[in-house]
């Protein structure tokens, strides 16, 4: 069963975001199936490696949480954009990374890119700072408390790193 499926939860997902984006018709639910199938058959020895979800409730209030945050940051962003825009006030932060591991790093920097308003343009060459690009930021110190207590401890906590 394991050759067919290497991953499991990967497979059950795609089938089920394939369904979300189109018809929940007979035919979808097939061609879902094959890709569900068929993709983690084709990436498997690429994402081996990678650390393993130690606690699933904890992964999905994680997940509950980012997405209250993407709906609650698109409303200010939407204000913000209607707003004048000589009320912005983009700017850079370095983000100092606690998390040295490149899934988790990956996890978090995707997770702030979600985030409207804020984009992870890039890791430093010594993986220790993430550089975010804000479209309105008052305050660096609090936004790298926000990131840090919203996300990589969480992060850290269902992965148990």
């Amino acid at each position: 069963m394991k050759r067919l499926f290497p991953m499991p939860w990967h497979s059950l997902l795609l089938l089920i975001v394939w369904l979300l984006l189109n018809s929940w018709s007979f035919g979808h639910f097939i061609l879902g199936g094959i890709l569900a199938v068929f993709i983690p058959l084709l990436t498997y020895r690429y994402v081996s490696g990678h650390p393993s979800i130690r606690h699933p409730l904890k992964a999905l209030r994680y997940i509950c949480r980012l997405l209250w945050d993407i709906a609650v940051a698109n409303i200010q962003v939407a204000q913000r954009v209607l707003a004048s825009n000589s009320s912005l006030r983009p700017s850079w932060v370095a983000y100092p990374l606690q998390i040295t591991d490149p899934f988790l790093m990956t996890l978090l920097a995707s997770t702030i890119s979600l985030t409207p308003g804020t984009v992870s343009v890039e890791f430093s060459e010594d993986r220790r700072w993430l550089y975010i690009h804000v479209l309105h930021l008052e305050n660096a110190d609090e936004l790298v408390n926000f990131i840090r207590r919203r996300y990589e401890q969480p992060l850290q906590e269902v992965f148990t790193c």
